[in-house]
Protein backbone atom coordinates (compact mmCIF):
# COMPACT_ATOMS: atom_id res chain seq x y z
CA UNK A 1 0.00 0.00 0.00
CA UNK A 2 1.28 3.53 -0.76
CA UNK A 3 2.87 5.28 2.20
CA UNK A 4 0.54 8.25 1.69
CA UNK A 5 -2.33 6.13 3.01
CA UNK A 6 -0.74 6.20 6.45
CA UNK A 7 -0.75 9.99 6.44
CA UNK A 8 -4.52 9.77 6.03
CA UNK A 9 -4.52 7.24 8.87
CA UNK A 10 -2.79 9.81 11.10
CA UNK A 11 -5.52 12.35 10.46
CA UNK A 12 -8.18 9.71 11.07
CA UNK A 13 -6.51 8.89 14.38
CA UNK A 14 -6.83 12.46 15.63
CA UNK A 15 -10.48 12.74 14.61
CA UNK A 16 -11.24 9.31 16.04
CA UNK A 17 -9.95 10.25 19.47
CA UNK A 18 -12.16 13.31 19.79
CA UNK A 19 -15.22 11.45 18.51
CA UNK A 20 -14.99 8.49 20.88
CA UNK A 21 -13.16 9.71 23.99
CA UNK A 22 -16.23 11.45 25.40
CA UNK A 23 -17.88 8.04 25.85
CA UNK A 24 -15.42 7.09 28.58
CA UNK A 25 -15.92 10.45 30.33
CA UNK A 26 -19.72 10.68 30.54
CA UNK A 27 -19.67 10.28 34.31
CA UNK A 28 -17.02 13.00 34.77
CA UNK A 29 -18.66 15.46 32.39
CA UNK A 30 -22.13 14.95 33.87
CA UNK A 31 -20.83 15.47 37.42
CA UNK A 32 -18.73 18.53 36.57
CA UNK A 33 -21.38 20.34 34.50
CA UNK A 34 -24.36 19.23 36.61
CA UNK A 35 -26.26 17.35 33.92
CA UNK A 36 -27.65 13.81 33.72
CA UNK A 37 -25.77 10.95 32.07
CA UNK A 38 -28.36 10.93 29.28
CA UNK A 39 -27.76 14.67 28.71
CA UNK A 40 -24.02 14.06 28.61
CA UNK A 41 -24.70 11.34 26.06
CA UNK A 42 -26.29 13.97 23.84
CA UNK A 43 -22.81 15.45 23.38
CA UNK A 44 -22.24 12.41 21.20
CA UNK A 45 -25.50 13.00 19.33
CA UNK A 46 -24.62 16.68 18.87
CA UNK A 47 -21.24 15.76 17.42
CA UNK A 48 -22.87 13.25 15.09
CA UNK A 49 -25.44 15.76 13.88
CA UNK A 50 -22.61 18.25 13.29
CA UNK A 51 -21.07 15.69 10.96
CA UNK A 52 -24.40 15.21 9.19
CA UNK A 53 -24.71 18.94 8.51
CA UNK A 54 -21.04 19.68 7.92
CA UNK A 55 -20.24 16.80 5.55
CA UNK A 56 -22.34 17.85 2.53
CA UNK A 57 -21.95 21.58 3.27
CA UNK A 58 -18.16 21.67 3.48
CA UNK A 59 -17.79 19.13 0.67
CA UNK A 60 -19.80 21.42 -1.61
CA UNK A 61 -17.96 24.57 -0.51
CA UNK A 62 -14.52 22.99 -1.01
CA UNK A 63 -15.27 20.97 -4.16
CA UNK A 64 -12.99 23.14 -6.33
CA UNK A 65 -10.14 23.19 -3.82
CA UNK A 66 -7.13 20.87 -4.06
CA UNK A 67 -7.88 17.85 -1.92
CA UNK A 68 -4.69 18.17 0.12
CA UNK A 69 -5.61 21.76 0.98
CA UNK A 70 -9.09 20.61 2.02
CA UNK A 71 -7.66 17.99 4.38
CA UNK A 72 -5.29 20.51 5.99
CA UNK A 73 -8.02 23.13 6.40
CA UNK A 74 -10.31 20.59 8.03
CA UNK A 75 -7.61 19.65 10.51
CA UNK A 76 -7.30 23.33 11.50
CA UNK A 77 -11.06 23.37 12.28
CA UNK A 78 -10.54 20.20 14.32
CA UNK A 79 -7.79 21.84 16.40
CA UNK A 80 -9.81 24.98 17.09
CA UNK A 81 -12.90 22.98 18.05
CA UNK A 82 -11.06 20.84 20.60
CA UNK A 83 -9.34 23.86 22.14
CA UNK A 84 -12.76 25.49 22.52
CA UNK A 85 -14.11 22.33 24.19
CA UNK A 86 -11.24 22.35 26.68
CA UNK A 87 -12.13 25.85 27.92
CA UNK A 88 -15.94 25.61 27.62
CA UNK A 89 -17.46 26.89 30.92
CA UNK A 90 -20.92 25.39 30.40
CA UNK A 91 -22.75 22.46 28.85
CA UNK A 92 -24.14 24.62 26.04
CA UNK A 93 -20.74 25.94 25.01
CA UNK A 94 -19.23 22.47 25.21
CA UNK A 95 -21.98 21.25 22.87
CA UNK A 96 -21.22 24.14 20.47
CA UNK A 97 -17.51 23.27 20.50
CA UNK A 98 -18.29 19.63 19.78
CA UNK A 99 -20.48 20.58 16.83
CA UNK A 100 -17.74 22.87 15.45
CA UNK A 101 -15.22 20.03 15.68
CA UNK A 102 -17.67 17.68 14.00
CA UNK A 103 -17.86 19.89 10.92
CA UNK A 104 -14.37 18.70 9.98
CA UNK A 105 -15.16 15.03 10.46
CA UNK A 106 -17.43 14.03 7.58
CA UNK A 107 -15.61 15.90 4.83
CA UNK A 108 -12.22 14.66 6.06
CA UNK A 109 -13.25 11.03 5.83
CA UNK A 110 -15.24 11.62 2.66
CA UNK A 111 -12.41 13.34 0.79
CA UNK A 112 -9.87 11.03 2.41
CA UNK A 113 -11.73 7.94 1.18
CA UNK A 114 -11.65 9.24 -2.38
CA UNK A 115 -7.94 10.05 -2.09
CA UNK A 116 -7.28 6.58 -0.63
CA UNK A 117 -9.11 4.71 -3.40
CA UNK A 118 -7.26 6.76 -6.01
CA UNK A 119 -3.90 5.61 -4.67
CA UNK A 120 -4.43 1.87 -5.27
CA UNK A 121 -5.61 -0.59 -7.91
CA UNK A 122 -9.40 -1.05 -8.25
CA UNK A 123 -9.36 -4.49 -6.63
CA UNK A 124 -7.77 -3.05 -3.44
CA UNK A 125 -9.99 -0.01 -2.90
CA UNK A 126 -11.95 -1.41 0.05
CA UNK A 127 -8.70 -2.40 1.74
CA UNK A 128 -7.32 1.11 1.18
CA UNK A 129 -10.39 2.59 2.87
CA UNK A 130 -9.95 0.10 5.71
CA UNK A 131 -6.33 1.20 6.20
CA UNK A 132 -7.37 4.84 6.46
CA UNK A 133 -10.10 3.92 8.93
CA UNK A 134 -7.51 2.02 10.95
CA UNK A 135 -6.74 5.45 12.37
CA UNK A 136 -10.13 5.29 14.09
CA UNK A 137 -9.40 1.84 15.47
CA UNK A 138 -5.95 2.81 16.76
CA UNK A 139 -7.57 5.88 18.31
CA UNK A 140 -9.75 3.51 20.31
CA UNK A 141 -6.87 1.26 21.35
CA UNK A 142 -4.45 4.03 22.33
CA UNK A 143 -6.15 7.41 22.35
CA UNK A 144 -9.50 6.68 23.98
CA UNK A 145 -8.25 4.58 26.92
CA UNK A 146 -5.47 7.09 27.58
CA UNK A 147 -7.92 10.00 27.25
CA UNK A 148 -10.32 8.27 29.66
CA UNK A 149 -7.53 7.69 32.19
CA UNK A 150 -6.32 11.27 31.78
CA UNK A 151 -9.83 12.64 32.28
CA UNK A 152 -10.46 10.51 35.35
CA UNK A 153 -7.22 11.62 37.02
CA UNK A 154 -6.77 15.22 35.84
CA UNK A 155 -10.25 16.26 34.72
CA UNK A 156 -12.01 15.86 31.39
CA UNK A 157 -10.66 19.22 30.17
CA UNK A 158 -7.13 17.84 30.23
CA UNK A 159 -8.29 15.19 27.77
CA UNK A 160 -9.44 17.81 25.27
CA UNK A 161 -6.14 19.68 25.57
CA UNK A 162 -4.35 16.42 24.80
CA UNK A 163 -6.60 15.87 21.76
CA UNK A 164 -5.77 19.39 20.58
CA UNK A 165 -2.08 18.46 20.68
CA UNK A 166 -2.81 15.29 18.70
CA UNK A 167 -4.55 17.43 16.09
CA UNK A 168 -1.48 19.66 15.73
CA UNK A 169 0.71 16.58 15.20
CA UNK A 170 -1.73 15.15 12.64
CA UNK A 171 -1.75 18.45 10.78
CA UNK A 172 2.03 18.33 10.44
CA UNK A 173 1.97 14.73 9.17
CA UNK A 174 -0.69 15.51 6.58
CA UNK A 175 1.22 18.55 5.33
CA UNK A 176 4.41 16.54 4.95
CA UNK A 177 3.19 13.22 3.57
CA UNK A 178 -0.03 13.64 1.57
CA UNK A 179 0.95 14.22 -2.07
CA UNK A 180 -0.23 17.26 -3.96
CA UNK A 181 -3.12 16.75 -6.35
CA UNK A 182 -1.98 15.38 -9.69
CA UNK A 183 -5.03 16.67 -11.51
CA UNK A 184 -7.30 19.68 -11.29
CA UNK A 185 -10.10 19.52 -8.71
CA UNK A 186 -13.25 17.84 -9.95
CA UNK A 187 -15.92 20.06 -11.43
CA UNK A 188 -18.82 20.51 -9.06
CA UNK A 189 -22.31 20.77 -10.47
CA UNK A 190 -24.42 20.57 -7.35
CA UNK A 191 -27.65 20.04 -9.28
CA UNK A 192 -26.45 16.97 -11.18
CA UNK A 193 -24.65 15.59 -8.14
CA UNK A 194 -27.74 16.08 -6.00
CA UNK A 195 -29.84 14.24 -8.57
CA UNK A 196 -27.33 11.41 -8.52
CA UNK A 197 -27.41 11.29 -4.70
CA UNK A 198 -31.22 11.09 -4.74
CA UNK A 199 -31.22 7.93 -6.86
CA UNK A 200 -32.88 5.01 -5.08
CA UNK A 201 -29.76 2.77 -4.87
CA UNK A 202 -27.76 5.56 -3.23
CA UNK A 203 -30.51 6.41 -0.75
CA UNK A 204 -30.96 2.75 0.20
CA UNK A 205 -27.22 2.46 0.71
CA UNK A 206 -27.22 5.49 3.00
CA UNK A 207 -30.22 4.15 4.94
CA UNK A 208 -28.42 0.84 5.43
CA UNK A 209 -25.47 2.70 6.93
CA UNK A 210 -27.70 4.73 9.28
CA UNK A 211 -29.56 1.69 10.62
CA UNK A 212 -26.49 -0.49 11.02
CA UNK A 213 -24.45 2.03 12.91
CA UNK A 214 -27.35 3.12 15.10
CA UNK A 215 -27.21 -0.35 16.62
CA UNK A 216 -23.53 0.02 17.46
CA UNK A 217 -23.88 3.39 19.13
CA UNK A 218 -27.07 2.64 21.03
CA UNK A 219 -24.85 0.34 23.10
CA UNK A 220 -21.39 1.91 22.88
CA UNK A 221 -22.58 5.38 23.92
CA UNK A 222 -23.50 3.99 27.35
CA UNK A 223 -20.79 1.34 27.64
CA UNK A 224 -19.16 2.92 30.73
CA UNK A 225 -22.42 3.07 32.75
CA UNK A 226 -23.26 -0.47 31.60
CA UNK A 227 -19.92 -1.89 32.70
CA UNK A 228 -20.07 -0.20 36.09
CA UNK A 229 -23.83 -0.43 36.75
CA UNK A 230 -24.68 -3.86 35.28
CA UNK A 231 -21.45 -5.83 35.19
CA UNK A 232 -20.25 -4.33 38.47
CA UNK A 233 -16.76 -3.39 37.28
CA UNK A 234 -15.03 -0.47 39.01
CA UNK A 235 -14.69 2.79 37.10
CA UNK A 236 -10.93 2.20 36.89
CA UNK A 237 -11.59 -0.92 34.77
CA UNK A 238 -13.36 0.98 32.00
CA UNK A 239 -10.13 2.06 30.27
CA UNK A 240 -8.66 -1.49 30.07
CA UNK A 241 -11.97 -2.82 28.73
CA UNK A 242 -11.95 -0.11 26.06
CA UNK A 243 -8.56 -1.50 24.99
CA UNK A 244 -10.34 -4.78 24.22
CA UNK A 245 -12.94 -2.88 22.22
CA UNK A 246 -10.15 -1.19 20.26
CA UNK A 247 -8.51 -4.52 19.50
CA UNK A 248 -11.81 -5.75 18.10
CA UNK A 249 -12.07 -2.62 15.95
CA UNK A 250 -8.73 -3.26 14.26
CA UNK A 251 -9.47 -6.92 13.53
CA UNK A 252 -12.98 -6.23 12.28
CA UNK A 253 -11.95 -3.24 10.18
CA UNK A 254 -9.16 -5.02 8.30
CA UNK A 255 -11.18 -8.22 7.89
CA UNK A 256 -14.17 -6.28 6.56
CA UNK A 257 -11.97 -4.52 4.00
CA UNK A 258 -10.38 -7.75 2.75
CA UNK A 259 -13.70 -9.58 2.50
CA UNK A 260 -15.33 -6.63 0.73
CA UNK A 261 -12.60 -6.66 -1.94
CA UNK A 262 -13.63 -10.25 -2.73
CA UNK A 263 -17.42 -10.27 -2.23
CA UNK A 264 -18.82 -6.82 -1.51
CA UNK A 265 -22.55 -7.61 -1.29
CA UNK A 266 -22.06 -10.74 0.81
CA UNK A 267 -19.80 -8.84 3.19
CA UNK A 268 -22.35 -6.05 3.65
CA UNK A 269 -25.07 -8.55 4.57
CA UNK A 270 -22.86 -10.88 6.59
CA UNK A 271 -21.27 -8.15 8.70
CA UNK A 272 -24.69 -6.70 9.55
CA UNK A 273 -26.03 -10.11 10.58
CA UNK A 274 -22.96 -10.70 12.76
CA UNK A 275 -23.51 -7.33 14.43
CA UNK A 276 -27.16 -8.17 15.16
CA UNK A 277 -26.15 -11.47 16.79
CA UNK A 278 -23.53 -9.81 18.98
CA UNK A 279 -25.95 -7.11 20.14
CA UNK A 280 -28.71 -9.65 20.80
CA UNK A 281 -26.47 -11.73 23.09
CA UNK A 282 -24.68 -8.83 24.75
CA UNK A 283 -27.57 -8.11 27.12
CA UNK A 284 -26.96 -11.49 28.73
CA UNK A 285 -23.16 -11.20 28.61
CA UNK A 286 -23.10 -7.95 30.59
CA UNK A 287 -24.13 -9.83 33.74
CA UNK A 288 -20.81 -11.70 33.83
CA UNK A 289 -17.52 -9.82 33.97
CA UNK A 290 -15.55 -12.17 31.68
CA UNK A 291 -18.37 -12.49 29.15
CA UNK A 292 -18.87 -8.71 29.21
CA UNK A 293 -15.23 -8.06 28.31
CA UNK A 294 -15.36 -10.66 25.51
CA UNK A 295 -18.52 -9.15 24.05
CA UNK A 296 -17.13 -5.62 24.21
CA UNK A 297 -14.35 -6.90 21.94
CA UNK A 298 -16.86 -8.66 19.68
CA UNK A 299 -18.92 -5.47 19.47
CA UNK A 300 -15.85 -3.61 18.22
CA UNK A 301 -15.06 -6.32 15.66
CA UNK A 302 -18.61 -6.68 14.36
CA UNK A 303 -19.27 -2.93 14.34
CA UNK A 304 -16.18 -1.96 12.37
CA UNK A 305 -16.36 -4.94 10.01
CA UNK A 306 -19.26 -3.02 8.44
CA UNK A 307 -17.38 0.25 7.83
CA UNK A 308 -15.24 -0.40 4.74
CA UNK A 309 -17.92 -2.54 3.00
CA UNK A 310 -20.61 0.10 3.52
CA UNK A 311 -18.33 2.94 2.42
CA UNK A 312 -17.26 1.05 -0.70
CA UNK A 313 -20.86 -0.02 -1.43
CA UNK A 314 -22.14 3.54 -1.47
CA UNK A 315 -19.18 4.74 -3.56
CA UNK A 316 -19.97 1.98 -6.05
CA UNK A 317 -23.63 3.00 -6.23
CA UNK A 318 -22.66 6.64 -6.84
CA UNK A 319 -20.36 5.81 -9.75
CA UNK A 320 -20.37 8.72 -12.18
CA UNK A 321 -21.51 11.25 -9.56
CA UNK A 322 -19.27 13.45 -7.44
CA UNK A 323 -17.31 10.84 -5.52
CA UNK A 324 -16.32 13.20 -2.72
CA UNK A 325 -19.95 14.14 -2.09
CA UNK A 326 -21.12 10.52 -2.09
CA UNK A 327 -18.33 9.52 0.26
CA UNK A 328 -18.98 12.44 2.62
CA UNK A 329 -22.70 11.75 2.69
CA UNK A 330 -22.05 8.16 3.76
CA UNK A 331 -19.81 9.41 6.57
CA UNK A 332 -22.72 11.67 7.51
CA UNK A 333 -24.96 8.59 7.43
CA UNK A 334 -22.62 6.79 9.85
CA UNK A 335 -22.87 9.72 12.22
CA UNK A 336 -26.61 10.09 11.80
CA UNK A 337 -26.67 6.48 12.94
CA UNK A 338 -24.49 7.48 15.90
CA UNK A 339 -26.94 10.22 16.87
CA UNK A 340 -29.96 7.96 16.38
CA UNK A 341 -28.37 5.19 18.41
CA UNK A 342 -27.42 7.48 21.31
CA UNK A 343 -30.96 8.88 21.31
CA UNK A 344 -32.60 5.44 21.24
CA UNK A 345 -30.32 4.23 24.00
CA UNK A 346 -31.21 7.24 26.12
CA UNK A 347 -34.94 6.60 25.63
CA UNK A 348 -34.58 2.95 26.62
CA UNK A 349 -32.66 4.00 29.75
CA UNK A 350 -34.89 6.84 30.92
CA UNK A 351 -38.35 5.85 29.63
CA UNK A 352 -38.10 2.16 28.82
CA UNK A 353 -36.92 -1.11 30.35
CA UNK A 354 -33.61 0.43 31.43
CA UNK A 355 -29.89 0.16 30.78
CA UNK A 356 -29.88 -3.64 30.65
CA UNK A 357 -32.31 -3.72 27.70
CA UNK A 358 -30.34 -1.38 25.43
CA UNK A 359 -28.26 -4.11 23.74
CA UNK A 360 -31.04 -6.57 22.78
CA UNK A 361 -33.34 -3.76 21.59
CA UNK A 362 -30.53 -2.26 19.50
CA UNK A 363 -30.09 -5.60 17.69
CA UNK A 364 -33.27 -4.79 15.77
CA UNK A 365 -31.50 -1.93 13.99
CA UNK A 366 -28.86 -3.95 12.07
CA UNK A 367 -31.55 -6.51 11.27
CA UNK A 368 -33.52 -3.71 9.65
CA UNK A 369 -30.34 -2.72 7.81
CA UNK A 370 -30.02 -6.26 6.43
CA UNK A 371 -33.58 -6.06 5.11
CA UNK A 372 -32.92 -2.71 3.41
CA UNK A 373 -29.62 -3.90 1.90
CA UNK A 374 -31.15 -7.14 0.63
CA UNK A 375 -33.99 -5.20 -0.99
CA UNK A 376 -31.49 -2.81 -2.61
CA UNK A 377 -29.43 -5.69 -3.99
CA UNK A 378 -32.52 -7.44 -5.36
CA UNK A 379 -33.80 -4.31 -7.09
CA UNK A 380 -30.34 -3.73 -8.59
CA UNK A 381 -30.30 -7.17 -10.16
CA UNK A 382 -33.78 -6.90 -11.68
CA UNK A 383 -33.18 -3.88 -13.98
CA UNK A 384 -29.79 -5.27 -14.97
CA UNK A 385 -31.35 -8.56 -15.97
CA UNK A 386 -34.05 -6.79 -17.95
CA UNK A 387 -31.49 -4.73 -19.84
CA UNK A 388 -29.40 -7.79 -20.59
CA UNK A 389 -32.44 -9.63 -21.88
CA UNK A 390 -33.44 -6.73 -24.11
CA UNK A 391 -29.92 -6.49 -25.53
CA UNK A 392 -29.89 -10.18 -26.35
Amino acid sequence: MPFALYALTAGAFGIGVTEFVIMGLLLEVSADLGVTIAAAGLLISGYALGVVVGAPLLTALTARWPRKGVLIGLMVIFILGNAAAAIAPSYGLLMAARVLTAFAHGTFFGVGSVVATGLVAPERRASAIAIMFTGLTVANILGVPFGTWLGQHYGWRATFWAVTAIGIAALAVLALLVPKDKSAPEAFDWRSDLRAMLRRPVLLGLLTTVLGYAGVFAVFTYIAPALTGITGLPASAVSPVLLVFGGGLILGNLLGGKLADRHLNRTVLGSMLALAVVLGLMGFALHNSIAAVVFVGLLGAAGFATVAPLQMWVLQKAEGAGQSLASSLNIAAFNLGNALGAWIGGIVIEHGPGLGAVAPISALLPLAAVAVAAYAMRTERTPAGAVATAQR
